[in-house]
C-alpha cells in the first residue's frame, strides 16, 4: 500500500483556526468587487458566495465537514458549469487569489502549496473555449 501526502489536507491543522480562511475569503472578494472579468459572474449580494468558498476551504484544507453537511457532495464542476469560465477568467480567479494570499499572514507558510492547488483547480473549472 502506498501512503500518499495530500499537503493541501493538513492545512487547516497547521493554522489551527477558520478564521484566516474567513479572512481569505475576505480579501479574496474584496479584489473580485472590483474586476471587470469576475464580478459579472457572481451575484450581487456576495454573503452566500463567501460562506460556501470559506467553509469549503476549511473543508478541504483538513477542517470541519460543514461545506459537505450542508451542500452535499462539492461537485466543483457541475456547481460551476452555468457560469462560462475561460481562461480569462480562470487568470482574474487566481490573480485575486494570490493577492488575497499575500493579504493573510497565517497562510504565508501554505502559499506554495495553495497556489499549486489553486492553479491546478481554477483550470480543472473551464468550461469554455478561449
Amino acid at each position: 500500500m502506498v501512503d500518499i501526502y495530500d499537503p493541501i489536507a493538513v492545512i487547516y491543522k497547521a493554522v489551527g483556526d477558520e478564521k484566516p480562511f474567513f479572512d481569505l475569503v475576505d480579501e479574496f472578494y474584496s479584489g473580485v468587487e472590483n474586476d471587470l472579468i469576475l464580478r459579472p459572474l457572481y451575484p450581487e449580494d456576495l454573503t452566500d458566495a463567501k460562506q460556501h468558498l470559506a467553509l469549503f476551504m476549511i473543508q478541504r484544507t483538513g477542517g470541519r465537514t460543514t461545506y459537505s453537511d450542508e451542500r452535499g457532495h462539492p461537485r466543483m464542476r457541475q456547481r460551476h458549469m452555468p457560469f462560462p469560465i475561460g481562461m480569462n477568467e480562470r487568470n482574474a480567479w487566481i490573480k485575486n487569489m494570490t493577492a488575497a494570499l499575500d493579504k493573510v499572514p497565517e497562510m504565508a507558510p501554505h502559499k506554495k502549496d495553495l497556489t499549486e492547488f489553486f492553479e491546478t483547480f481554477a483550470t480543472f473549472l473551464i468550461n469554455k473555449p478561449h
